[in-house]
């Protein structure tokens, strides 16, 4: 029986990227990102000094692995492009990149998996690093040719491209803490990276529309929710900064194409403001996107800023404090929150304040350390406490969805475990386990309910 039924031709998927999956880091004409650069130079910054070289070698074994999705019935998977793999040298196509990504949609569409395709997931080329990255306009006009080429050479099966995925987290990893390179902690750098982040976002999907390609455009943002400790003023000014900062930053621009008000004034307040050229917020205005889509994994709880920074520098923190709910559950592993319900406010706060646009959940998941713990007497692992979670969110997305919310699909992280960033192996995510020594998948139990799910498109 299924008690919550999903709506007719709903998107069950996973999602990847390519730096995290792909593997095959210095091959076939690949150049070196920044991924590959940090691990070459402090290796021991990466869990177990586990680098981004082999990954899950999607690279070499993307035909098995798409075999994989069919049987588990999965209708649609997201992966990104490694744009130092297509443009190794920002300029020229690398033809054996071209005939990798035109293979793996291939594949996609033979098993009838519907593609979606993320140009950015945190990637950056080294030889643009070191002209500054995102904080030089130069990267901004280079990534808009990546963007035409790949639309050129894949537009015509690929029918839904995203610009960026989760471009908040390289502003506040790498520009407002150390775990990503280039490890800045300067809030004026932060938001000039994020200002040009979205002016690239503005300006491919500006291009997607004059090389009149058929199909939609969006962009994915990790949501987290800001609750307020309390109903006080205080707690909900704080909470509201919170929400400026992380969430509205990217999601005003991208889907309303304009930036709230009062997150102008406290950067203007503070000396913050990017400088902005003439057409820049026109571009924005009338480049915004055809869908949107959400990551979620926890909230974020603030309260009144109760302890002074003792710093020159301004950083986010500096407007409100963390802080604990009593009632919370937590993922030990990851430190994060477990809060079903905040992927339903998430929905409703789609629905009522951004024009309902169509939405879906393009990342869902729960890291454990060590499942090699729940391995059954058949080899595989009992992962019922990510089918709980998964279960959970799905009831609380189903009754957004039932009071008006447009979504059109759920994805999880991740289809099989990956690499990922500084953590390397050290939590797992996938619904196929990876043995890193053979890189043999083998189902896990999350993997078999998943499949049920998506069959019955329902629970």
């Amino acid at each position: 029986m299924v008690t919550y039924k999903f709506p007719k031709d709903f998107l069950w998927g996973a999602a990847a990227s390519a730096t995290q999956t792909e593997g095959a880091a210095d091959k076939d004409g690949k150049a070196k990102n920044i991924w590959d650069y940090w691990y070459e130079i402090e290796p021991e910054r990466f869990h177990e000094e586990v680098g981004p070289q082999v990954t899950s070698n999607f690279y070499s074994s993307f035909k098995e692995d798409i075999k994989r999705m069919e049987v588990i019935n999965l209708n649609s998977f997201r992966p990104s492009i490694s744009w130092s793999r297509l443009l190794p040298d920002g300029k020229n196509v690398n033809q054996k990149a071209v005939a990798f990504y035109n293979s793996m949609i291939d594949e996609l569409l033979e098993h009838e998996v519907e593609p979606i395709i993320n140009l950015y997931h945190f990637d950056m080329p080294l030889h643009f690093q070191k002209i500054g990255g995102w904080e030089n306009r130069e990267v901004v006009k280079a990534f808009n040719y990546y963007a035409e080429t790949a639309f050129k050479l894949f537009g015509n099966r690929v029918k839904k491209w995203t610009t960026f995925n989760e471009p908040i987290v390289p502003v506040e990893m790498g520009y407002l803490n150390h775990y990503h390179y280039p490890c800045v902690v300067d809030m004026k750098r932060a938001v000039v990276v994020a200002y040009h982040s979205m002016l690239a976002s503005a300006k491919a999907i500006h291009s997607y529309r004059e090389m009149k390609q058929d199909g939609e455009i969006g962009i994915i943002l990790n949501l987290t929710p800001s609750y307020p400790r309390s109903d006080s003023k205080e707690d909900l000014e704080a909470s509201k900064i919170a929400d400026l900062f992380y969430n509205r930053s990217f999601l005003d621009p991208s889907v309303l194409g304009t930036y709230p008000d009062e997150l102008v004034q406290l950067l203007r307040r503070y000396d913050l403001l990017p400088t902005k050229e003439d057409g820049d917020l026109q571009l924005i205005r009338d480049n915004t996107v055809d869908f949107l889509g959400v990551n979620y994994y926890q909230p974020r709880r603030v309260k009144v800023k109760e302890t002074p920074i003792e710093s020159e520098t301004i950083l986010p923190e500096n407007f409100f404090d963390p802080y604990v709910w009593p009632e919370r559950r937590m993922n030990p592993y990851r430190g994060w929150e477990i809060y079903e319900k905040g992927i339903y406010d998430i929905a409703i706060n789609i629905k009522d304040n951004y024009g309902n646009i169509p939405w879906y959940v393009a990342e869902n998941g729960m890291g454990v350390e060590n499942e090699q713990r729940f391995i059954n007497e058949s080899g595989m692992i009992e992962d019922d406490y990510r089918i709980d979670f998964y279960r959970e969110h799905l009831k609380w997305l189903h009754k957004g969805i039932q009071e008006g919310s447009n979504c059109f699909g759920y994805h999880v992280w991740t289809f099989m475990d990956n690499w990922s960033w500084l953590n390397a192996y050290k939590n797992r995510y996938g619904l196929y386990r990876i043995d890193l020594d053979t890189q043999e998948r083998s189902l896990k139990r999350s993997g078999e309910w998943f499949s049920k799910i998506a069959k019955n498109n329902g629970l």
